[in-house]
């Protein structure tokens, strides 16, 4: 005796269900969702650690050579001179107090250039604001008496001469520390900022004509510059010389003596 074998149902008239592309389409609205978020918490990280931690800059011009290069890439403390404060010898990048860089002469960009650059900004990969900021080494605080030159062509800060042989560059024949002599006392508020390619940066010497008479005033500081990024070859932690200063003593009370 033999039984037969019932025939499959047939599938009921009408549209099916889509039941294993309902759930895929579901996933990757999920993962767009995930990477969205993602993106969006980085930017946010981004803007803080900019804003108060951390800011990229390149380097324009050679005016801190051989300490920093031309489009050397490097990094900033935004925090740490805020509860410190800041030191003879540190490298600041600061805005320009007035005068001292010439008017800007870029010219325009798509406005899709504009859109990226912005956009790497966020995450530190690009500096568009450079060009608009200096970078030099403190050599005068508030109320230092700072002179050049002695006799064997160094710097004096509160009368102590300062050896800065092991930072700046010099023409060749040249061994005094400035070109151009001067005779200062760096105001309450302010610094005396040189650069370490002494005779190659327009540094506070030769801005005095300007309304700041060539101080910096603290508020105008972004940070401490502290670490070169690129290129890699150049990578490494920057030096504050901080030792050249150590013997310099706190500056006379206002009204004091030099």
């Amino acid at each position: 005796m033999t039984t037969e074998k019932s025939a499959p149902a047939e599938p009921a008239p009408g549209p099916q269900p889509e039941a294993t592309i309902q759930p895929r389409r579901r996933g990757w609205l999920v993962f767009l969702r995930d990477v969205i978020v993602i993106i969006l918490i980085a930017v946010l990280v981004s803007l803080v650690v900019k804003t108060f931690l951390v800011r990229s800059f390149y380097i324009p011009s050679g005016s801190m050579e051989d300490t920093l290069h031309v489009k050397d890439r490097i990094l900033v403390d935004e925090i740490t001179p805020r509860f410190g404060g800041y030191e003879r010898g540190d490298i600041v990048v600061f805005q320009d107090p007035g005068g001292w860089l010439p008017p800007s002469t870029e010219p325009a960009r798509p406005p899709i250039v504009e859109g990226v650059e912005w956009v790497l900004s966020l995450v530190g990969l690009a500096a568009p604001d450079s060009d608009d900021h200096l970078v030099k080494r403190i050599v005068g605080l508030p109320g230092d008496h700072v002179v050049c030159c002695n006799a064997i062509g160094q710097i004096s800060v509160n009368d102590v001469p300062v050896d800065e042989s092991g930072y700046i560059k010099l023409p060749a024949g040249e061994s005094a520390a400035s070109g151009d002599p001067f005779d200062i006392v760096v105001p309450e508020g302010s610094l005396w900022v040189l650069g370490d390619n002494r005779y190659r940066s327009k540094d506070s010497r030769y801005n005095t004509d300007q309304p700041g008479k060539g101080f910096v005033p603290l508020d105008n500081l972004v940070g401490r510059a502290f670490l070169v990024t690129w290129p890699f070859d150049r990578f490494g932690f920057l030096d504050f010389h901080h030792d050249v200063f150590a013997g310099v003593p706190a500056p006379e009370p206002e009204g004091g003596s030099k």
